[in-house]
């Protein structure tokens, strides 16, 4: 996969990736919102061979700026039509300037146009607050909020609201 809207890109990662990943995923304050304020502890070379296993229907996907990577995105194929999407803007500094809106216009739009799924669906950590808020631009319904439905790596239960769009619900912010 490659997209481009204006300076952002969105390409597959490669094994080339899998230094800045493991950089990122062991980072706690990158990862704490996924279950991870510690990290999880995987190297570069399990983040390559893991990297060497994707296919077009399960990629992991860098997010640049201006040809600088600055976060990551995922979709996974869950159902005959259906593909569950992930975002994470790594780079703080990116943070509160609407690139997480347009990123994922771009994927969307992907994902209905040329792969042909029909739902998109995603979960997000309950505390989330501007995710949810970006996701329901988006078009994304609250489909249910999963009370202490798991724990973090602290042992502190977490509660997830699942989320899922179909294509008639989605509002494009990438025109």
């Amino acid at each position: 996969m490659l997209l481009q809207y204006k300076n952002l890109t969105i390409r597959n990662a490669t094994v080339e990736d899998a230094d800045l990943l493991s950089l990122w995923w062991n980072d706690g304050k990158i990862m704490a919102h996924a279950g991870f304020p510690k990290g999880t502890g995987e190297t570069s070379y399990q983040i390559a061979e893991r990297l060497k296993r994707d296919t077009d229907e399960d990629r992991r996907l860098i997010i640049e700026l201006d040809k600088r990577p600055i976060g990551e995105m995922n979709y996974g194929k869950d159902g005959e039509n259906t593909v569950e999407i992930g975002i994470k803007i790594c780079d703080f500094s990116e943070h509160d300037k609407g690139y997480g809106k347009i990123l994922l216009s771009m994927l969307i739009s992907s994902l209905f146009k040329d792969m042909g799924y029909k739902k998109i669906i995603l979960d997000t950590n309950m505390n989330n607050k501007r995710a949810q808020h970006v996701y329901e631009e988006l078009g994304f319904k609250k489909v249910r909020v999963r009370e202490n439905s798991w724990k973090n790596q602290l042992g502190e239960l977490q509660t997830s609201v699942d989320y899922e769009m179909y294509q008639e619900d989605f509002v494009n912010f990438a025109k």
